[in-house]
């Protein structure tokens, strides 16, 4: 007699514990790529919004200007709320006439701190897709282990073992590892990209704080110079 050897079939006539681990890596298969589709999107999201800031940005305007539109309208790109937060500071520190080092060293830390929480946010779920990448395929294999145990055990109560005999056992305990790797190597291959991608951003973010805190340097100096000029004058 034949036997039916599809997928289904295979998986339906698994043990217990084969099927519970088939069901679990079904299920983290899925919510990997839940996470991955929405990593992909996000990304997308973050650089266009960083990208339509930076034009706005270099386009010339004021930097008061600049402030109070970040200020009366949703702030959607990470690296406007970076420049909103290194400016909020710098001028918080020029309002109490600090030094021009103490307004630029309190702008670069806020923005640093500002810079650690968007990272965060763009790394999240990341973590997921590398612990899925890594441990789907070794739970895939303990199903194997634990199917053809199975197997085995059920093949020593007969007299005689052939090769169809023995041939549905591993089929249904091979499933488990097909799953396993069906969840992992989807996982790896979008959190090696997804990394690259938060690369470029942080080298993004870091060099726009450099850039900002250039041009805060030199209105923090004109700023010093300007009131150097008028106390020598009112003496």
């Amino acid at each position: 007699m034949t036997q039916d050897l599809s997928i289904t079939a295979l998986v339906l006539q698994a043990s217990l514990v084969v099927q519970l681990v088939m069901a679990g890596l079904m299920i983290t298969s899925l919510v990997s790529w839940t996470v991955i589709f929405g990593k992909l999107f996000g990304l997308r999201r973050v650089r266009s919004s960083n990208d339509a800031f930076e034009r706005d940005f270099w386009s010339g305007r004021s930097l008061t200007d600049l402030n109070q539109a970040v200020l009366h309208k949703p702030v959607t790109a990470p690296m406007e709320r970076i420049f909103a937060s290194g400016m909020r500071e710098f001028l918080k520190l020029r309002e109490r006439q600090m030094d021009a080092g103490a307004q630029l060293d309190g702008a670069r830390r806020a923005m640093r701190a500002s810079f650690q929480r968007e990272l965060d946010v763009v790394e999240s779920n990341l973590s997921f897709l590398a612990s899925v990448g890594s441990v789907s395929p070794y739970v895939g294999l303990f199903g194997t282990v634990w199917g053809i145990m199975h197997a085995f055990v059920g093949l020593s109560n007969l007299q005689q073992v052939t090769l169809a005999t023995v041939a549905p056992g591993i089929a249904e305990a091979l499933v488990a590892t097909a799953i396993g790797l069906f969840a992992a190597i989807p996982a790896v291959v979008a959190y090696n990209r997804f990394a690259r991608d938060i690369d470029r951003i942080a080298i993004q973010f870091e060099t726009f704080i450099e850039e900002f805190s250039n041009i805060l340097q030199r209105n923090a100096g004109q700023v010093t110079a300007a009131t150097t000029v008028m106390g020598s004058g009112t003496r």
